[in-house]
């Protein structure tokens, strides 16, 4: 965050999903007034490549953890035998977050009491896998794609994978390659960043159905006044004028509601 800040000249800059820290990839970042965009980015799908390791499970899910047991039964294991276990995590799931996760129970972080010795009680969310497919097999690796829906967590798409194959597994490497439209080939490293690099806003709401106004209804929409849609719509809209993102507004109806404002 500080590097950024530096390299475009910005201090306000906010991210839209945290890595854990053995992972790398993209990560999508908001500067200025487009950080109060965060909340329309936060729920898109998330793509992943990287690598399982079989017969080798870790209190954390991933290889910063502790490993708590090991097996030999990977070595049985044909492609195919992977590949349809794969199968069974596709689809919409009952998900458990890993022990060392920074979900809150009863107010403190899940790793924090795990860390204590306490086993923190972690309710199973459902989570969507939209994609997830072997891409190459190396004796315990085994490299993978996958697509998700926000919030769900690879550590245990890997933990679940090697209870199912019996033969335990944790989350070697991990990649994020693209987060809704934003794809890893269009980023840069971070000390390749500069002022001229940020998109506009407009990018990041791309996937919002968009409405185009005029300059009557775009001065309406920066004090913050309800205009009429030209048609029936519901749901976040993005307001635009001359392709500059004015507004995020609530749309009920034939009336558009501001309630993120970027426009002055």
């Amino acid at each position: 965050m500080a590097a950024l800040r530096r390299a475009i000249g910005v201090r306000r800059v906010g991210h839209t999903g945290t890595l854990d820290p053995f992972a790398s990839g993209l990560l999508v970042m908001l500067v200025g007034r487009a950080t109060r965009l965060a909340q329309f980015l936060v729920g898109l799908t998330k793509r992943y490549r990287g690598i399982i390791r079989l017969g080798t499970t870790t209190d954390s899910g991933d290889p910063t953890g502790v490993v708590i047991a090991t097996s030999d039964a990977w070595r049985t294991l044909a492609s195919d035998d992977i590949r349809q276990a794969m199968a069974q995590f596709t689809g919409l799931l009952s998900q458990r977050p890993p022990a060392l996760s920074a979900k809150k129970v009863n107010g403190q972080r899940a790793y924090r009491l795990a860390r204590r010795g306490e086993s923190p009680d972690l309710p199973a969310q459902d989570v969507e896998v939209f994609s997830f497919t072997l891409t190459e097999r190396n004796g315990v690796d085994v490299g993978f794609d996958t697509l998700v829906s926000s919030g769900t967590y690879i550590r245990s798409l890997a933990r679940d994978l090697g209870d199912a194959l019996g033969c335990g597994a944790h989350l070697a490497e991990l990649r994020r390659t693209a987060v809704g439209s934003f794809d890893i080939i269009d980023a840069l490293p971070v000390k390749e960043v500069s002022r001229d690099c940020v998109l506009p806003p407009r990018k990041a709401v791309a996937h919002l159905h968009a409405v185009e106004v005029g300059a009557t209804d775009r001065e309406s929409i920066c004090h913050g006044r309800v205009i009429s849609s030209p048609r029936p719509l519901s749901g976040s809209v993005a307001i635009v004028n001359s392709e500059e993102l004015i507004a995020v507004a609530d749309a009920s109806g034939t009336e558009l509601k501001p309630f993120v404002v970027l426009a002055g």
